[in-house]
């Protein structure tokens, strides 16, 4: 393996292991356990990573936190999706702010209505108990909140000119 990519790999289990300890710092919102450092955690993975690392880390992460009991099953939709929004929305367009927002609307639209179907099958939720959009809201809490942590850090080290040193290193 070449240097690069495990410098990448580094990066990501630290990623995992932040997101993980981060599950920590979480709060219940409508059946849901809102993790907004996972949120934060996705962010950094498609800025420094990319979006296969952060479906990556967002996976591992996810299985981590349901296998210690930190999580439920809705930490898998709740962060893949975003993840995966966020990464590759800023590989063609290397922007903050929209960045930020694909990892809100990823994991609160596409992740809150892709819950609906895991709760059912895998939950034991009866299919009334929930309206298929009944994800969404408590998405949005945990990932706004996320967003609005990794933008204050990356527009800080972007003032900075460290973060495209740090890009330039992982390129």
């Amino acid at each position: 393996m070449n240097r690069t990519r495990v410098e990448k790999l580094a990066i990501a289990g630290v990623l995992v292991a932040v997101a993980v300890v981060g599950s920590a710092f979480s709060f219940p919102v409508f059946g849901a356990k809102c993790a907004p450092i996972q949120h934060m955690v996705n962010i950094i993975c498609a800025v420094f990573l990319g979006p296969w690392y952060g479906i990556g880390v967002a996976f591992a992460a996810s299985l981590f936190r349901n296998l210690l009991g930190l999580g439920t099953l809705m930490a898998f939709p709740g962060s893949m999706f975003g993840a995966l929004l966020c990464g590759l929305l800023y590989a063609k367009l290397p922007k903050l702010l929209p960045t930020c927002l694909a990892e809100v609307f990823g994991t609160s639209i596409l992740g809150g209505l892709c819950a609906y179907p895991v709760a059912i099958a895998f939950l034991g939720v009866k299919v009334g108990e929930v309206a298929f959009y009944g994800y969404i809201i408590p998405f949005l809490v945990s990932t706004a909140g996320g967003a609005v942590i990794a933008g204050l850090a990356l527009a800080a080290l972007q003032r900075t000119g460290v973060l495209n040193k740090l890009q330039k290193r992982q390129a």
